[in-house]
């Protein structure tokens, strides 16, 4: 008879099942155990009062895993006959799969997660795992087009790298783009991760099973002889068997104290069937552990920012913080993100992820989408912004893709579209966990409504809004300064200024003088502003952790004490009328125009009241430029200004130029040890040049760098070995 002919009778068995069946738990899929009626029983050859099991991929649930084969039913077919205790797929039809029924009960209902494993069936799941390398290409469903050649382990792992970026997080980049930028999770994390992937020993190709945990692991009713049996066989592959070796250690929540022996079982298992396969255990399962790590940031995130409802206010944002959490904690080493974010910070992005859901049920009244704020009254009352449109840039922003949303080392900018007009704007918010070390001084929005007497010749953000929105998170909306309407990133000269850059930016800087001191801080009374800065160094560095600090003495950096000696005692800067300084100008904080011919100047923050030429020599030092670029910047800004800002230049500029290279040694090691702000490019660099910052910090100090091949410095050191040049 035709499998159309059962069409009808299927679908109602379908109903009945739905209705009647044993609902078991999966992953992926609705499973459904149950007996089908003495017609369909008959018709599939099984005995009355069989059961079944009816199989019904989840119609809601996300893309989060990769998939070789689409078709689990061709997998198993091609099974059968060639592995032992497979379920066998009775028929397949539309969304809905009858499986054979395997008796017994998950693995995980008599042992949990986390706790050990017996050894009799330790060494049967290895057993399984080394009966199916004899499972070969020819044997299965034909694997997609450039596919890695059979024992390519390299080719294998950063394949599945590329494929998980693109059947994973490509698919779901527009709902969560957004939020893992903000968690600080990079769109090419994985495509670094598989440039990263080293050399491999080569290892024979077999069958993989890839989600071999203890909900898909049964114990069988029945003899002894075949206690344990595989089902799920959906994500199902063909490779590396070191690979299902890595996922089935992590996947199986096993404690700690048990890996080497199962990592030892494994080997012994696969040495009586295919001893090849046991090539490259000791150093090449790490990576596979790496990988595994890393692509589970992805489903991870995911799947707790999805279990927060679509009520008003998120349910369980306190579990799914900390599974977010528990994600970037383990994914971090692998895919080299920056510190993890404080659960605070997830918190409020989850929150405003939640908040953007267009099916989010909301009050009576309460417009779709609506994220409750309270507005800083003083800064409405300066720009007139209309509350409405904060309210729409504020809904905007939890749903934001990945390219409007950009990270730095305090701050959180999402680009978005609101008002009447539909303008782009910027939605600033101040990172809770990005731990700066050095001090603010000032209010960013206080500082950026003092340039208003010199708007015509400094361009910045205008303020438009502050506040505070949910769970006590406070923003600021910024006027957007880059390439209209937001349709792409804005371009920052990081290689540089041209010369018309150098010029406007010269020009910029002398205009700042033209600011009020006293409006932006009342208080600034800096007799010596050399001596106070030196002082504020000083105060860092005493303040660093116990752990930077230590490593800075073997690196031969002096502590505090002897710092305040060198800085202070020996050196006499000349003081100089006080002008307001942007405090931070790297090439990032710098927006380009189109024709490159001059600059915006974002990011105030670290704005302070000082010595002029220290905001030149601090963006010199931070930026690359040549030495006539140099010399040009130096002589424009001396002839350009009146005496009592540059009197004394000549000789002060390199006093400030060393300091900031002292600073730059202690800064960058502790970032380097504790990896906070490392997604960052400008920190990326800063640390990544970090020998030759080191070398110049002490030769200014007039002391030596030590040799030292150190841990944390081997990925920013060449062969971890740091190499000071001395002075």
């Amino acid at each position: 008879m035709s499998e159309n002919a059962w069409l009808d009778p299927y679908g109602n068995f379908v109903r009945y099942a739905l209705d009647k069946g044993v609902r078991q738990r999966g992953h992926h899929h609705e499973n459904h155990a149950v007996a089908p009626p003495e017609q369909l029983a008959a018709a599939l050859d099984l005995e009355p009062g069989t059961r079944v099991m009816l199989r019904r991929r989840h119609p809601d649930v996300l893309p989060v895993v990769v998939r070789t084969w689409p078709d689990e039913s061709k997998i198993l077919g091609s099974l059968k006959g060639r592995l032992r205790d497979v379920p066998a797929c009775l028929i397949r039809m539309d969304e809905f799969a009858l499986h054979s029924y395997v008796e017994g009960v998950p693995l995980s209902a008599v042992c949990a997660d986390d706790m050990p494993l017996d050894r009799g069936p330790l060494r049967a799941l290895m057993g399984l795992l080394a009966e199916m390398t004899v499972i070969r290409r020819a044997h299965l469903p034909e694997v997609p087009a450039l596919w890695p050649r059979d024992g390519a382990s390299r080719s294998f792992l950063r394949t599945l790298a590329v494929l998980t970026d693109q059947q994973v997080r490509w698919p779901n980049r527009t709902v969560f783009g957004g939020l893992f930028a903000a968690l600080g999770v990079p769109e090419g994390a994985l495509s670094a991760f598989a440039g990263r992937v080293p050399a491999m020993s080569a290892r024979p190709f077999s069958l993989l099973h890839t989600d071999l945990h203890r909900d898909n692991v049964i114990a069988s009713h029945r003899a002894p002889d075949a206690p344990l049996i595989c089902v799920d066989w959906e994500l199902a592959s063909y490779g590396d068997p070191l690979h299902d070796l890595a996922t089935h250690l992590v996947r199986m929540r096993y404690p700690d104290h048990q890996w080497d022996y199962i990592k030892e079982a494994w080997a012994r298992a696969m040495r009586e069937v295919r001893p090849e396969v046991v090539n490259g255990l000791e150093t090449d399962l790490q990576h596979y552990l790496d990988f595994e790590r890393a692509q589970s940031v992805y489903p991870d995130v995911m799947r707790a920012a999805q279990s927060l409802g679509r009520a008003a206010e998120p349910v369980g944002l306190e579990k799914a913080t900390e599974a977010v959490q528990a994600a970037l904690e383990l994914a971090r080493g692998p895919l080299r993100l920056g510190g993890v974010v404080g659960a605070a910070e997830i918190s409020k992005a989850l929150y405003r992820w939640h908040a953007a859901q267009p099916g989010r049920e909301v009050p009576v009244r309460c417009p779709v989408g609506a994220v409750p704020w309270v507005a800083d009254e003083e800064v409405h009352r300066w720009s007139g912004y209309p509350l409405e449109a904060v309210s729409q840039a504020l809904s905007a922003e939890g749903a934001a893709g990945a390219d409007q949303v950009f990270k730095g080392t305090g701050h959180l900018n999402t680009v978005v579209r609101a008002g009447r007009d539909g303008g782009t704007v910027v939605v600033r918010r101040r990172l809770d966990g990005s731990n700066r070390r050095e001090r603010r001084f000032l209010d960013e929005h206080h500082v950026l409504h003092a340039l208003a007497p010199v708007r015509d010749k400094v361009r910045a953000p205008e303020v438009l809004a502050r506040g505070i929105s949910n769970l006590d998170d406070q923003f600021v909306i910024h006027s957007y300064v880059g390439p209209a309407g937001g349709t792409h990133p804005p371009e920052h000269p990081v290689d540089g200024l041209t010369l018309r850059e150098a010029d406007d930016l010269v020009d910029q800087l002398c205009a700042l003088t033209g600011v009020r001191t006293v409006e932006v801080d009342p208080t600034a009374m800096y007799d010596d502003f050399y001596q106070w800065l030196s002082g504020q160094l000083i105060e860092m560095v005493a303040a660093l952790p116990k752990e930077s600090l230590r490593l800075a003495a073997v690196l031969g950096l002096p502590n505090a004490n002897r710092l305040r000696e060198l800085l202070v005692g020996r050196r006499c800067v000349l003081s100089r009328t006080p002008a307001l300084l942007h405090g931070d100008l790297n090439p990032w904080n710098l927006i380009r125009n189109e024709t490159r011919d001059s600059l915006t100047i974002i990011d105030w923050e670290m704005a302070m009241v000082g010595d002029p030429l220290y905001d030149l020599v601090r963006h010199l030092h931070l930026t690359p430029h040549g030495p006539q670029t140099r010399e040009r910047m130096l002589s424009r800004w001396s002839k350009r200004l009146d005496a009592q800002y540059t009197k004394g230049w000549e000789e002060d500029w390199r006093f400030y130029r060393w300091m900031e290279i002292v600073r730059s040694a202690y800064i960058d090691l502790d970032r380097l040890l504790t990896g906070v702000s490392l997604d960052a490019p400008n920190v990326r660099r800063a640390v990544d040049s970090y020998s030759l910052t080191l070398s110049g910090a002490t030769a200014s100090l007039g002391l030596r760098a030590r040799h030292l091949a150190h841990p944390y410095l081997a990925r920013a050191l060449p062969g971890g070995d740091l190499i000071g040049a001395g002075g």
